[in-house]
């Protein structure tokens, strides 16, 4: 009797999907990353930053890493909104970074505020883009609306940086979160 109420105060861990995302930045720009959602969020129509239980970023610059950032990182201060739609498995783009239709993982509208040294990523009303080390990265900018996919992490197809010149082409695999 004591060990079945043992059990019932003890932590249960809630069925989890992982995903896996890559996007192509221009300029030789990509981030990929992955993120951990209760399976019970994803009955939602739009999965945010509340319901997300991991979540990792890298970015790659011509092939060779430039920084990442994780929820592990996440501080008070830090620039956090994350919008996915589960039916079309896509992060919503083309709104406002810090509204239902816009991304901010580690930086604001701006772009210049991920950290020293620092990775983020930001898609607005304006365009896709990212941070590096507090800086925006004004070669990395994309069109606002281009979509951007999400994958079952089994099933992700690979995420390729751009080769460095002279090289052949190099699969980073994701963070793990």
């Amino acid at each position: 009797m004591r060990l079945a109420l043992l059990l019932t105060l003890l932590p249960v861990s809630a069925p989890a999907a992982e995903f896996a995302f890559c996007w192509g930045g221009a300029g030789g720009h990509v981030l990929e990353g992955r993120m951990t959602v209760p399976d019970a969020a994803l009955a939602k129509p739009l999965v945010t930053e509340a319901d997300v239980t991991a979540f990792a970023i890298a970015g790659y610059l011509d092939g060779r890493p430039v920084g990442g950032w994780s929820l592990d990182e996440l501080t008070p201060r830090t620039a956090w909104n994350l919008n996915f739609d589960p039916a079309a498995m896509e992060f919503v783009t083309g709104g406002y970074s810090t509204s239902p239709r816009g991304q901010a993982w580690n930086a604001r509208g701006s772009v210049d505020d991920c950290g020293r040294p620092g990775f983020g990523f930001n898609s607005g009303a304006g365009s896709q883009d990212v941070c590096i080390d507090d800086t925006w990265r004004i070669d990395s900018v994309i069109a606002a609306e281009t979509p951007f996919p999400v994958h079952p992490a089994d099933s992700a197809p690979p995420c390729l940086a751009a080769p460095v010149i002279g090289t052949a082409p190099q699969s980073h695999p994701p963070p793990r979160s």
